[in-house]
């Protein structure tokens, strides 16, 4: 059950305070996850996730690790039911978790790797620098025009191609304020997003470097699965150097409808989204309604999509 399928990894924004607490506390192998995640990462993670605040969650050097660990976990029960994917893609952080499940990271470099990038980005670009903003209901021509008139005002890039009619545009504080002007000029809307930095833009080019250094101590391995580069919107090939598009993929726009699109073209007929939250779950029935969409964040969660693959297995 696994060559129609494919996990989805999400990104930071999806944490939540207890996500994950069902499956620590009734699946053994989902605790040692937990448990072996907080020894590697020398943090409370499990503090933070089950008893701390909303507030200390959400930054940034906090909600990476977290969401990462929290993913796993849940990738964990699907394997314990015997469900697996041939394909696989994270949305930013998102994809140390494809990563590591399709082999190409180990469950500790994954997890170090994971810990520095948020360290890094948590410090190198403030809140003050810069922001981000959601624009929605304008096509990518339309988003792409609204960029290029907002760019006399500082700079702006797309950041995260999400759906069609949903982009996420990052940059400095007077451009995309003056975004949301252009937008509804546009008959568009543009939503200013409350985020710790202008996330996947050239203004963490410095931070990229940075953290290179810390890529080159990981391990590389070859995939054991289909796995997709944010980057390149398709699936990582044998000449590619990971490291380097891992380094470019915090600057770089994260194009994640095109990775959906093609995995379609493909066959791919069932998507999981592996983790909190179900935000990819929704961008995937916008991209294509026909598509079986599911999610895995706890017991429920869990046992209705192993209960509707055995359905859709049971209808083959």
């Amino acid at each position: 059950m696994s060559k129609n399928i494919a996990f989805l990894f999400p990104g930071q924004g999806s944490q939540y305070i207890n996500m994950g607490k069902e499956l620590y506390e009734n699946i053994e192998e989902c605790k040692n996850i937990f448990d072996k995640g907080q020894e590697i990462l020398g943090m409370p993670i499990k503090e933070l996730i089950f008893e701390g605040s909303n507030e200390e969650l959400t930054r940034t050097k906090n909600s990476q690790p977290a969401i990462l660990l929290t993913s796993l976990a849940c990738q964990k029960a699907l394997e314990l039911e015997g469900i697996s994917a041939d394909y696989t893609v994270g949305l930013s952080l998102g994809e140390y978790g494809a990563l590591i499940y399709s082999g190409v990271l180990s469950f500790e470099d994954g997890l170090r790797l994971i810990k520095k990038r948020a360290e890094i980005m948590d410090s190198a670009v403030s809140s003050e620098e810069g922001t981000m903003a959601a624009v929605l209901k304008l096509s990518e021509e339309k988003v792409q025009d609204l960029i290029n008139r907002a760019s006399k005002f500082g700079l702006v890039e797309g950041a995260n191609y999400n759906c069609p009619g949903q982009v996420v545009i990052s940059g400095e504080h007077e451009a995309i304020k003056q975004s949301v002007k252009i937008a509804k000029e546009l008959k568009g809307i543009a939503i200013p997003l409350k985020v710790s930095g202008p996330f996947h833009s050239s203004m963490y080019e410095k931070a990229s470097h940075e953290f290179y250094r810390e890529l080159e101590k990981a391990n590389i391995n070859c995939p054991t699965k289909t796995v997709y580069s944010n980057v390149k919107g398709e699936p990582y090939e044998k000449e590619d150097d990971i490291r380097e598009l891992l380094r470019l993929q915090i600057m770089s726009p994260v194009l994640f409808e095109k990775s959906i699109r093609d995995l379609i073209n493909k066959g791919v007929d069932t998507f999981i989204e592996v983790g909190p939250g179900k935000t990819l779950s929704g961008f995937v029935k916008k991209i294509d309604k026909e598509v079986n969409v599911y999610n895995v964040e706890d017991i429920k969660s869990l046992k209705e999509t192993v209960c509707n693959l055995n359905l859709i297995k049971a209808n083959i």
